[in-house]
């Protein structure tokens, strides 16, 4: 009975995974290092994001391919819902309309008009001999949703409500070898397709290149392909060492926003990287340190400023305006505590760089990823059947970016301050196979 209990336990999770690779299509996806996912799996989104060097479960592979050798043949199925708050306050503005009267944009708006999201992660990791594995981790990588039905460009001549809405999925078949005792390697090949729309900014139309392709225009889908590659080192089971390299990701163009962003469309995902380190000498506690670093200057037209547009360069040309996003750097804490042989307890915090500037706060009135720290908690319970249930909560502390500078003469002047804070829960089932 046991033995058959098992193997409709492993046809569910099977069903489960399937169901939630192909659930991903019609997600909305927002994340918290810029617009990047803070942690990758219930397990580590309970421990600040900590994976490098530290691997819970089978999305472990997700930040660092080289883990997979380290972890038992498994398979795990998550959902997250997750609530962010963004908004803004504009004050100073004086935009003069036609007939000399005043349509000022000074106000506090809610970005809200879409919340909650659910997003789903599946993970599997096969070991195909003590030295070898592969593996398959399908997520959101990141995303950026807003949607204000008070339209903060409505003294423009703005209709309807304004917002954007990008996601981000990644597929990652993964191979890890182990090359000496505790030493690995891993390689992920990327999957990426993503999807964007914009409503509600019709009067910025008259400074596009392609007016015709430039808003309220629905979903446009592109897709691309790059590659991950980690190393993992155990040393004894006491320290733990790791890397990892995400290349740039070109992707083919938003052919229905060709007029917004820059060289007719094109939004690439940056490139990344990291290393981590993780220690269980105090037993039974595990604590791991990760350092992230995002490179936005890969995509252009997330990365290039305002500026451009007030020197003759539209919307949708080479070199045009984008959101002007730096790049940042991501240093995460995490821990867990083997409470009991069936319960592990988990916490963490992590602090990212905020990659909007003061001076670039008007266009991320859409895309406020300002949050800096965040905190999580997590749990896992470990059944007598090898399932594993974890659950964990995240908490991001609200923003606020001051414009400075930030609203152009023509436009009326004066700032905008963009605000945000997030939370969200999650819980995952993995069973050992």
């Amino acid at each position: 009975m046991l033995k058959l209990n098992q193997k409709r336990r492993k046809s569910i999770f099977i069903r489960a995974a399937i169901l939630a690779g192909t659930a991903f299509c019609a997600q909305d996806a927002y994340a918290t290092d810029g617009y990047f996912l803070d942690g990758v799996g219930a397990s580590a989104s309970g421990s600040g994001g900590v994976a490098i060097a530290m691997p819970q479960d089978s999305l472990a592979i997700a930040t660092n391919p080289a883990t997979a050798t380290a972890l038992d043949t498994r398979i795990d199925v998550g959902v997250e819902v997750f609530a962010p708050d963004r908004s803004t306050t504009i004050h100073g503005n004086a935009f003069p309309t036609p007939t000399g009267g005043m349509a000022s944009l000074n106000g506090y708006y809610s970005g809200n008009g879409s919340n909650p999201f659910v997003l789903p992660n599946l993970g599997v990791v096969k070991k195909l001999s003590p030295s070898l594995a592969v593996g398959l981790a399908i997520y959101g990588n990141g995303g950026m949703d807003t949607n204000y039905k008070t339209n903060p460009f409505a003294n423009f001549g703005a209709q309807g409500n304004a917002g954007v809405d990008l996601k981000q999925i990644f597929i990652t078949p993964t191979v890890a070898k182990e090359l000496t005792y505790g030493q690995s390697i891993g390689i992920s090949p990327t999957i990426a397709i993503q999807s964007f729309r914009a409503t509600g900014i019709q009067p910025f139309t008259v400074a596009s290149a392609d007016p015709a392709h430039f808003t309220n225009l629905g979903e446009s889908w592109s897709a691309g392909v790059g590659f991950r590659v980690g190393y993992y080192g155990n040393f004894g089971g006491l320290l733990g060492i790791g890397a990892y390299y995400q290349s740039k990701v070109g992707t083919g163009k938003f052919g229905k926003y060709a007029g917004l962003f820059n060289n007719s469309g094109s939004f690439d995902i940056p490139s990344n990287w990291g290393v981590g380190i993780s220690t269980g000498i105090i037993n039974p506690v595990t604590i791991g340190f990760d350092y992230k670093r995002i490179n936005y200057s890969d995509a252009s037209s997330v990365s290039m400023p305002l500026a451009p547009l007030f020197t003759g360069v539209p919307f949708g040309a080479v070199g045009g305006p984008g959101f002007g996003w730096k790049n940042i750097s991501v240093f995460k804490i995490g821990m867990a505590l083997k409470a009991t042989p069936r319960l592990t307890l988990r916490a963490g915090y992590s602090h990212s760089g905020n990659p909007v500037q003061a001076s670039q706060t008007f266009l991320n009135i859409l895309a406020p990823g300002v949050v800096q720290d965040h905190l999580t908690l997590g749990a896992s319970w470990n059944s007598r059947h090898n399932l594993i249930v974890t659950g964990y909560l995240m908490h991001a502390l609200r923003n606020t970016v001051a414009g400075n500078g930030s609203i152009p003469a023509n436009y009326g002047g004066g700032e905008a301050d963009v605000s945000l804070s997030e939370t969200s829960a999650g819980i995952s089932l993995g069973f050992k196979l």
